[in-house]
């Protein structure tokens, strides 16, 4: 798997980060970035399976790179 970067929102204090990624065999989108521990939070997630995991996104990352995630 090869990951094309498409993007960050750099909202983080190191920069970089939340990021999105493209895996270019199978345009699936990888997203690094914070994982969600409030435990509150997560106990709302629906059908949550073990091996999964939950990635905070800041909106504006979708704001700055819809076009690249969708190919528009």
């Amino acid at each position: 798997m090869a990951l094309e970067f498409l993007g960050s929102s750099n909202t983080s204090q190191g920069g970089g980060c939340p990021s999105f990624y493209r895996d270019t065999e199978t345009g699936d989108i990888v997203v690094q970035g914070v994982a969600l521990t409030d435990p509150a939070k997560r106990g709302e997630l629906l059908q949550f399976k073990e091996g999964e995991d939950a990635v905070v996104v800041p909106a504006i990352l979708f704001d700055l790179h819809a076009g690249k995630v969708t190919g528009a």
